[in-house]
């Protein structure tokens, strides 16, 4: 009887331990210790639809992807549908998808969602820190500085348009020297 009592607790604790340790090890270095809020309102009807990922903060759950989109839709029920593309271990690799769904925070103008891929148990922040005003280019990140998604309409953006996204991904004050090229 004794041992029961005390395996449980070793148990439980060991557990939570192991789980504290695992999500330690997909978080990569902050990148930007003071994230900017949202520089301007979203217009969603015009944000959704195909996004080419050009680079982005290495993360756990992406690594070794190549050939990254991000399609989003508005639904019907004001949340938004998120359909997330990549090619493991390279451009002509193994597709992996992931769906999820965003809700929109209030008061945000549509530039801060909570975005979930793991039903109600992992919720993460998707801020749109910047767009283009015809909504070529968009600047993603999230209030821990850690992750960072530079995104074009275009698999292969002009060089012109390269030099303004990473231009003002430095102005937002991110460490560019840890921005990570997505090949397409």
């Amino acid at each position: 009887m004794t041992f029961r009592r005390t395996l449980l607790p070793l148990l439980l604790v060991g557990g939570a331990l192991a789980l504290g340790a695992c999500a330690t090890l997909q978080r990569g270095p902050v990148g930007n210790t003071a994230v900017p809020q949202p520089a301007k309102p979203v217009d969603l009807q015009r944000y959704a639809g195909l996004w080419y990922e050009v680079g982005r903060y290495e993360n756990g759950f992406e690594r070794g992807c190549e050939g990254v989109t991000a399609q989003y839709a508005v639904r019907e029920d004001g949340r938004v549908g998120v359909l997330n593309t990549c090619r493991q271990g390279g451009v002509s690799g193994p597709e992996k998808t992931s769906e999820g769904k965003a809700k929109i925070v209030p008061g945000s103008q549509n530039a801060k969602l909570k975005v979930s891929f793991f039903g109600p148990f992992y919720v993460g922040d998707y801020w749109v820190l910047d767009h283009a005003d015809d909504y070529s280019w968009s600047i993603v990140g999230e209030p821990s500085g850690r992750y960072l998604w530079l995104l074009s309409r275009s698999a292969r953006p002009s060089d012109a348009t390269r030099d303004v996204i990473m231009n003002r991904t430095r102005a937002l004050g991110y460490d560019l020297n840890l921005v990570r090229p997505t090949q397409h």
